[in-house]
């Protein structure tokens, strides 16, 4: 059988301690190499596929272009100073809507701060360089993992610690889910890292440290955080169970005679106890609890905003065949509905040789192999499923912690190979489950036509390294053999990683919605918004662009807004007026509508126009121009009385309420099969309002109108279908597309001389001038006004209101908007946010803060204690790692027979 491969050697003690060897040390040798190698990866998979920045094809499928890109976009300007809102509120998005909240959804990480670097119109290239960056720390996180699985007397190779690290990285869940939602990246880095910090806990160490990078984890994205956080904790009751303080051998008494033996010249291995094992978890809890608490500013805001957010949908989680389960463990495999599960077929094979490797001890055997199988499983399974998910099931990708796994599996490949080349038997073994879980994925949709070979060539390149290694480890002249074999399976790793995330981006830009690339279009339409705004004077709205978020991207202070935070008031509000929405109401899109304008003191308005097809493989060209109407500010003056809307009523009166004034005539309308008539004034416009509906609808000689309703994810918005003509008569042909239902009020004609006159009154009793500050807003009012002060804000849990010297109160509503009611006295209102949870979780932090910085002393106080009680020639286990060291061997391994 082939001896284990030739060990690496360790740096000696100068190395260790930071002389000229310290750069050899191959805990900084691995994560060094890892990083680099998971970027070069990465990036070839980006050149393969074509993708921009690295080819034509836009990489802004999905949410990457809808959220990330504009939310970066903005965060840059935001970074500079280039925007009206502050920290606390955002006043581009949504008419006015809460920024901490989004900032600790998606940019709280360290790595968005980059987007500084970049000019302002290349954010594509800016959050391409983040995602890389994200990726590559996630590898170089992972080998350092792995590295220090081992005692320092005992390193295994460091090659392929770095190696597996990037295999981590560059695993099928980051190409098909983290690559394009970068802000799961950070649960990805945050898996290692905290993992490493069980580790810490479990040798006493880093008592400081160790809240610090929980706590920069769950500040980065608490999400994923979560997840990473429950899988350390897995990790590390399997290494309670299978080692002890230091990795000692008596942890496992299941590996073979005299593995307990302490090695010659040390010191007696600590006795493990129930008492040590409560004592980690005390730390370990500690730790993680600190850590939370220190990111507390930022997750309760979070936590606060969900609970006042749009709510989506429930969903019933359906577990994915066992088939398509099984087919997402092979590359080039792309589904958001299954959980992707590869993480390259050679780290898979060293993976499954775990089960059959008598090189490790029993019990670790084990206990790893049954805890991949378990949480395989919970993946299938609905409790588990919403345990998983902080106890709410996803709206879409009901797989977003399998990168948990993927790490397990990694784990388990490093365990297994690091000894040495597995024995044949156990490579064989291996071989055959690699065998009958691709037998089993035959029938899976998910399978690509470059899946099985992709598969195979990376097996049989990974095989051949193998039996390189394993001759190396035979011929100890030789030094040929192990770099050929290095070579070989970093080919077989790095090339079927490249292919798949090659196929996996082809297939993306395939199936899912895309946005195009940035290009002359939207700096055209950016430009023009530059001109055009005058905030707060009134607003500017961009328009409608292929993607969303445009305020954001753009500039301008529009309706489109898409977050996981938009409120449910907000989404509701805008909905009973005629806006339209995507994702299930939490995207709010823009309304070219005259009345809604008024309302919102919308005075510019960006209409745009491609030149030519938007297409993937090019940035779009187009034109912009800007129409400026006459709006009252910001602030108007309404008589108080009923304050609600309905939103299931008829969006025209609603309109009508919010403005004050009635300007359309609204007609019975009759539907006689695909037709609607119904007569109103002639030379009023016609708008159709049919949320549901999903086809065109045409003025008789006009031309037709799309609209895309697809309840409950998508509402179509209200839009104009021309001019009454002179007899009175409005006849509208549906060409519907799928059976939906109209609203009983879904036509009425707009009378825009009553418009004019409304507008010129509200502006009469209006403000009288306006300013705003970061999060909020001061209203100056004429003498005697009374009724209610509406502000053109939606009203949201955090907004307070006063009228002139009374002391800020919970704002009102008028019919979704802020409201602050006049006795005739007052001549100034005015507003502020302050995010929900934001006191609360400052509180917490500061506690949190207080608590570390006790621990720290504490800390010290020890080591102080145990510097000065120490003596020459005794050791004594106190849970420090400076009092008890490692007897030389590691129960993560059982001892190789001579001459195996």
């Amino acid at each position: 059988m082939p001896p284990a491969a030739t060990p690496v050697p360790t740096p000696d003690r100068e190395g260790a301690r930071g002389g000229p060897r310290r750069a050899r040390d191959p805990r900084l040798l691995a994560p060094a190499v890892a990083g680099p190698l998971t970027a070069a990866v990465f990036v070839l998979a980006t050149a393969l596929a074509r993708s921009h920045p690295l080819g034509p094809y836009t990489r802004n499928v999905v949410d990457l272009g809808q959220q990330y890109l504009p939310y970066h976009a903005y965060w840059r300007a935001f970074l500079l100073g280039d925007t009206h809102g502050d920290a606390f509120l955002n006043w581009n998005s949504g008419f006015g809507a809460g920024f901490l909240g989004d900032i600790g959804t998606y940019l709280s990480s360290p790595f968005s701060l980059l987007v500084v670097l970049f000019p302002a119109d290349r954010p594509e290239l800016a959050l391409y360089v983040v995602t890389v960056l994200k990726i590559a720390a996630a590898g170089a996180a992972m080998a350092a993992l792995l590295i220090r699985l081992r005692p320092a007397d005992r390193t295994g190779p460091w090659p392929l610690a770095a190696l597996l690290g990037a295999a981590y990285a560059l695993s099928g869940w980051t190409f098909n889910h983290g690559a394009s939602v970068p802000m799961w990246l950070d649960g990805l880095i945050a898996f290692p890292l905290i993992c490493l910090v069980a580790e810490w806990a479990r040798a006493g160490r880093r008592p400081v440290l160790g809240p610090l990078v929980v706590a920069l984890a769950w500040t980065a994205n608490f999400y994923t955080a979560y997840m990473a956080t429950l899988g350390a904790a897995l990790f590390l009751a399997v290494r309670l169970f299978t080692t002890g303080p230091g990795g000692s051998a008596e942890a496992d008494p299941g590996t073979t005679a005299g593995a307990g033996a302490p090695a010659a010249g040390s010191a007696a291995v600590p006795k493990v106890t129930a008492r040590w094992r409560l004592a980690v978890l005390l730390r370990a809890g500690w730790t993680v609890g600190l850590g939370v608490g220190l990111a507390a500013p930022l997750v309760l805001v979070v936590f606060s905003g969900t609970k006042y957010a749009d709510p989506t949908p429930e969903t019933v989680f359906a577990p994915a065949s066992w088939a398509e389960l099984f087919g997402r463990f092979l590359p080039a495999t792309a589904n958001v509905d299954t959980p992707a599960l590869s993480i390259g077929t050679p780290a898979l094979l060293l993976a499954l040789t775990l089960p059959f490797n008598r090189a490790v001890a029993p019990r670790v055997r084990l206990a790893w192999t049954a805890l991949t199988v378990l949480v395989t499983l919970s993946l299938q399974w609905g409790p588990t499923h919403l345990l998983w998910h902080a106890g709410a099931s996803p709206n879409g990708n009901p797989y977003r912690q399998t990168f948990v796994l993927s790490g397990l599996l990694l784990i388990a490949a490093w365990l297994s190979a690091a000894p040495g080349v597995p024995r044949p038997a156990a490579l064989l073994g291996a071989t055959a489950l690699l065998g009958a879980l691709a037998l089993a994925a035959r029938t899976s949709a998910d399978i690509d036509a470059w899946s099985y070979p992709a598969a195979a060539a990376a097996l049989l390149l990974a095989l051949a390294a193998l039996l390189l290694a394993a001759r190396a480890g035979r011929s100890a002249a030789s030094r040929v053999l192990p770099v050929a074999a290095a070579v070989v399976l970093l080919a077989a790793q790095a090339g079927e990683a490249a292919v798949s995330g090659m196929r996996t981006e082809r297939q993306q830009r395939a199936d899912v919605a895309w946005a195009p690339r940035i290009g002359p279009w939207q700096r055209a339409v950016a430009a023009e918004v530059a001109r055009a705004d005058a905030w707060p004077a009134y607003r500017t709205d961009p328009g409608p662009l292929p993607g969303g978020n445009e305020p954001l991207l753009l500039g301008g202070e529009g309706a489109d807004a898409y977050s996981s935070l938009t409120t449910e008031n907000t989404s509701r509000t805008l909905d009973s007026l005629g806006f339209g929405h995507y994702a299930k109401g939490r995207h709010p899109e823009t309304l070219d509508n005259p009345v809604t304008d008024a309302i919102f003191s919308v005075g510019a308005r960006i209409r745009s126009e491609p030149t030519g097809p938007v297409r993937q493989d090019a940035a779009p060209r187009g034109t912009a121009t800007v129409t400026t109407t006459p709006v009252p500010p910001l602030v108007t003056v309404h008589p108080a009385g009923n304050a609600t809307v309905d939103p299931e009523d008829s969006a025209f009166r609603n309109q009508e309420l919010l403005l004050g004034s009635s300007v359309y005539a609204l007609p019975a309308v009759r539907r006689t099969g695909t037709t609607l008539t119904a007569r109103c004034p002639a030379g009023t416009e016609v708008w159709f309002w049919a949320p549901e509906y999903h086809g065109t609808a045409a003025l008789a000689g006009g031309a037709p109108a799309d609209f895309d309703g697809r309840p409950p994810a998508v509402r179509a918005p209200m839009r104009a279908l021309g001019t009454v003509p002179a007899g009175g008569e409005v006849r509208v042909r549906l060409v519907p597309e799928r059976a939906s239902a109209l609203p009983r009020q879904s036509v009425g004609c707009l009378d825009r001389a009553r418009l004019a006159v409304a507008v010129a009154r509200l502006t009469a009793t209006g403000a009288t001038e306006v300013t705003t500050t970061g999060h909020g807003l001061t209203a100056e009012l004429p003498p005697g006004s009374t009724g209610v002060a509406v502000v053109a804000v939606p009203r949201a849990t955090g907004w307070r209101c006063a009228a002139g010297d009374a002391a800020p109160v919970s704002a009102r509503s008028h019919r979704g908007l802020l409201a602050v009611p006049l006795d005739g006295r007052a001549t100034r209102v005015s507003c502020s946010f302050r995010p929900p949870g934001v006191r609360l979780g400052a509180a917490a932090g500061a506690a949190a803060l207080l608590a570390l910085l006790a621990t720290a002393l504490l800390a010290r106080h020890r080591a102080r204690r145990a510097g000065a009680g120490s003596h020459p020639g005794r050791q004594e286990f106190t849970g420090r790692p400076h009092e008890a060291r490692s007897s030389g061997r590691n129960a993560d391994y059982a001892p190789r027979r001579t001459g195996a």
